[in-house]
């Protein structure tokens, strides 16, 4: 899955329209139109490429391709080659003939199986809609890149009302707590979920993602805590998405450079959790 994106000089690749976002579609510009077009006739100069898919957004365009058999030439020359005639063909029509249209280089992703291919092209064909509902409900994708909570610098991700509510608990399940312990807490969380409150936790444990799960069946609200640093173009998916959509989750990233899930980052996570549980 490659994913190139256009230079914030250049005008946009289309307008999106819809009255709901269930039905939102992209018109392509002028600009756009030569762009899916250079796509399109890529398998012409290139017998073992094949478009499998493509989506063209305002300001970038996701394609999916298939390599059917060895390439005597870098794939990147191939992408390469996609941006290089668009905007040779765009500056021709363009009153700046120096245009830039496309920023530099190009993201990709392999797919490796059945179930990614499902996954990528399923998430390549729901993005006029996703756009269309971070258009409609931007409050519930509000972007934070500098959120201080209790001294600890984060970016976060959603709903930011959700840090207002003022019924919220922290989930940790420890190893250390009995039947009777766990049981009494379980009962406390589902019945804050279950009545406008909101649930705080990085969700690792399977225990606590069985917890959150049965939150979010009664409706309940989710502050997620993560370790992953949200890049430029982060935007949550699939189910965190639809979340985000109905405003039920804020997601909070303690920005750290390294990803891995190791005993300090759980503790300074789930510290993190029951300090935003306190500030009421």
């Amino acid at each position: 899955m490659i994913t190139v994106s256009k230079h914030p000089s250049c005008p946009d690749f289309g307008r999106l329209d819809f009255m709901e976002p269930s039905d939102a579609v992209v018109s392509l510009s002028e600009y756009g139109a030569i762009l899916e077009k250079q796509i399109d006739i890529t398998p012409s100069f290139n017998p073992q490429i094949r478009i499998l898919d493509k989506a063209i957004m305002p300001d970038h365009a996701h394609i999916l391709m298939a390599v059917t058999e060895p390439i005597d030439r870098h794939f990147g020359d191939i992408i390469q080659a996609i941006k290089a005639a668009t905007t040779s063909k765009i500056r021709k029509i363009s009153s700046i003939p120096s245009l830039t249209v496309f920023v530099e280089g190009f993201h990709d992703r392999i797919i490796t199986d059945s179930r990614q291919l499902e996954t990528a092209t399923k998430y390549i064909r729901d993005n006029p809609r996703r756009l269309a509902v971070r258009q409609a409900y931007p409050e519930f994708f509000r972007r934070v890149n500098n959120l201080e909570i209790d001294g600890c610098l984060c970016q976060a991700y959603g709903n930011m009302h959700l840090l207002q509510n003022p019924f919220k608990e922290a989930v940790i399940v420890h190893r250390r707590d009995d039947e009777e312990t766990r049981q009494q807490h379980w009962q406390q969380w589902l019945y804050t979920a279950a009545n406008g409150g909101v649930l705080i936790s990085p969700f690792i444990s399977q225990a606590e993602k069985v917890i959150r799960a049965e939150a979010e069946s009664v409706g309940g609200k989710i502050i997620l805590i993560i370790n992953q640093t949200m890049g430029e173009r982060y935007k949550p998916t699939g189910h965190d998405f639809e979340l985000c959509e109905s405003g039920r989750l804020l997601i909070i990233s303690i920005s750290s450079s390294d990803n891995t899930i190791t005993r300090a980052a759980c503790l300074t996570m789930n510290s993190l959790a029951e300090t935003i549980s306190r500030n009421q």
